[in-house]
């Protein structure tokens, strides 16, 4: 990344340059600004999306305005005061603040003992990043700075360059060796130091013809997850349902023509579902349904949530059968699951231990108690949580090691928006109820009254975070993207893409008006993420980490086998075809990643070609947004499939 330093400016000033999208960032020179007070240090730091570095060499009293503001990095000299140091160390920590130990020489570059001894002293005393920054009278001062990179702990945490005419280069070799940012000036004539480049020369000299991706006003697609509960849901209730907000994709066209094929009427308005349902009584005996097959498309969450329900609904055994990547998905759990409830699953094994779609179910759920395995997804038991309500004895199911679980919560979200009410606890450990953090959950009590009945409702379908999670990726990588229409409170697990954009070091916001959401790019650092919850983020999280400085590593790999395609060989095929170091270990995958500007500078840009999408539409997102950091043309052999989740899907 390149950082504009900024000095001698006013408030106004520095307001209108921040304006320009082209300053990815900037360093404010508060003792260099003298003009600005502290209401207006306190406005630019907290208020622009812009990632800020705020400098101070004289007035530490700046320095902390400017961190409780919340400015992305706060400079202080090595050589500051002990007492300063601890103050603002501890400040930095508090609010979230990267701390910046710098070393500034402006007579000589010392020898290379020295200078070692220089950067792990900025580490002692609390560094972030270690900046060092010395006058180069020779070709060889500058190579002893670069040098420092092959140390430990250098990569990503040290920005090492020289100044003066023979240090000008090493401004550049300074980021094409791994360091988060290098500084410049914002014209020839506003150079702070001998040797700094203006910020045009600089971005030709790393971008080249390159543009940055930068996208507004994008809207997503309605969410599948809430689409084909919602739908059925209707299907099944007393009276006519309106579901706005409607777009359609193959999944959620599936399950339009399972509504009608159990009898429900559907007609379409613009966006508007008008749904007329069949009116489903509870404890109808006889069941009210007499078919002899559904097709639930590609469809696994369909297929899953219409086995319970047609073991309750349909009088006779029925076939659950699909087309595409879903006959070759094995059902993993549905045969022991089904079976607690008196339900008899059979159909083909192509594992050898599970069966695939198409399924026969026979038998007629039992209501009762019941313990189950939640450790193969929370599809089916969405299916239990849907159908239970219609039986005429009340349950209590008990979900053991459970995954997803946010898509339960769903369930629910949308069983209560139609008349269906259930109760949910959750069980963990101290631990789990300090971070109230659903990977501490042990187990879920679901208490599900009987005798209910379906009403109809008429609401909005949120906007998708799967679909958002590819863009904001992007806008963090590659520039910056807005999207307007999202639900920052939404329980769909995907919104998890903010705290890992955030935990990675993107810039993000949202809008209180208007609740759009914005990322721009910013100094990407490693991470790591526990994505059993959510696990269709793995393709497009991990491009965010092969742009990331260091080691990332992604929990809940195994959670990926079950789906479209072997995603976890699907995800490792293409980091690994496209030069990206990667390693699976036990349940995480460990990915080695590198930023953008080294990456380029470094000729180390991803490798392109063609690739398989395995028929699986989150590969082909994955890829497209990979193939705007690859140094060759990315071809994908279909392409098609993303008309699963998102037809219009386009970067």
């Amino acid at each position: 990344m390149i950082c504009v330093t900024l000095h001698h400016k006013t408030y106004e000033e520095i307001c209108t340059i921040l304006e320009d999208r082209s300053i990815e960032m900037a360093e404010i020179r508060l003792d260099l600004c003298p003009s600005l007070t502290d209401a207006q240090i306190e406005d630019l730091f907290a208020n622009c999306e812009t990632p800020l570095v705020a400098t101070s060499r004289k007035n530490a009293r700046r320095l902390e305005t400017a961190i409780k503001a919340g400015a992305r990095y706060a400079d202080l000299e090595l050589e500051a005061h002990v007492d300063i140091s601890r103050q603002i160390q501890k400040l930095c920590h508090s609010c979230g603040t990267e701390l910046i130990r710098s070393y500034h020489n402006d007579k000589e570059t010392p020898d290379s003992d020295y200078l070692l001894q220089v950067m792990q002293r900025c580490f002692r005393y609390g560094a972030d990043i270690a900046k060092i920054a010395t006058l180069c009278n020779t070709e060889e001062d500058a190579a002893r700075l670069a040098s420092l990179y092959g140390q430990e702990n250098s990569k990503g945490r040290l920005i090492a360059f020289g100044m003066g005419e023979k240090g000008r280069d090493s401004r550049i070799g300074c980021l094409r060796n791994g360091a988060p940012f290098s500084y410049c000036s914002l014209t020839e004539e506003d150079a702070v130091a001998p040797g700094q480049w203006p910020l045009d020369a600089m971005s030709q000299e790393v971008y080249g013809a390159r543009q940055p991706y930068l996208r507004n006003g994008l809207r997503m697609p309605a969410s599948k997850s809430f689409a084909q509960r919602a739908i059925i849901a209707a299907a099944l209730a007393d009276g006519t349902s309106h579901l706005s907000g409607y777009t359609p994709c193959d999944d959620s066209e599936a399950a339009l023509k399972v509504a009608e094929a159990i009898g429900a009427s559907i007609s379409r308005k613009e966006d508007v579902l008008e749904i007329t349902g069949i009116g489903t009584k509870a404890g109808d005996s006889p069941a009210p349904l007499n078919l002899q097959e559904i097709n639930v498309g590609e469809s696994g969450l369909l297929a899953r949530m219409m086995i319970p329900l047609c073991s309750v609904l349909n009088k006779e055994s029925i076939v659950i059968d699909g087309r595409g990547t879903l006959l070759k998905r094995p059902l993993a759990g549905a045969v022991n699951i089904m079976a607690a409830f008196g339900v008899i699953l059979s159909g083909k094994s192509r594992s050898g231990k599970e069966i695939t779609v198409p399924v026969n179910v026979k038998g007629h759920v039992i209501p009762g108690t019941s313990d189950v395995s939640g450790k193969d997804g929370s599809q089916l038991i969405s299916g239990l949580m849907m159908a239970l309500p219609l039986c005429g004895k009340p349950s209590r199911v008990f979900v053991g090691e459970p995954k997803s679980i946010p898509y339960m919560y769903i369930t629910q979200d949308v069983l209560g928006k139609f008349g269906i009410r259930l109760t949910c606890e959750m069980e963990g450990n101290a631990e789990m109820l300090a971070a109230q953090d659903w990977s501490y959950c042990t187990g879920i009590n679901f208490h599900i009254p009987c005798m209910q009945r379906y009403r109809a409702a008429d609401f909005r379908i949120e906007s998708d975070w799967s679909s958002a999670a590819n863009f904001l990726v992007a806008g963090a990588i590659f520039g910056g993207v807005e999207i307007e229409g999202l639900d920052t409170s939404s329980l769909q697990a995907d919104i998890t893409v903010m705290d890992i954009l955030v935990d990675a070091g993107a810039v993000l916001s949202v809008g209180e008006e208007d609740g759009s959401v914005s990322v721009r790019k910013a100094p990407l650092e490693s991470f790591t993420a526990d994505l059993n919850h959510c696990p269709d983020l793995f393709p497009i999280i991990s491009v965010l980490a092969s742009f990331c400085s260091g080691s990332s590593r992604l929990s809940g790999i195994g959670r990926l086998a079950g789906k479209e395609t072997n995603r976890a060989e699907a995800i490792v095929g293409m980091l690994g075809a496209m030069g990206v170091g990667c390693r699976i270990e036990e349940d995480d995958l460990v990915i080695e990643g590198e930023q953008l500007t080294s990456r380029i500078l470094g000729g180390r840009l991803l490798r392109g070609g063609r690739f398989s999408s395995h028929s699986d539409h989150r590969m082909v997102m994955a890829l497209s947004v990979a193939s705007l950091g690859a140094g060759s043309p990315v071809e994908i052999d279909d392409t098609s499939c993303v008309a699963k989740s998102f037809p219009g899907f386009r970067l």
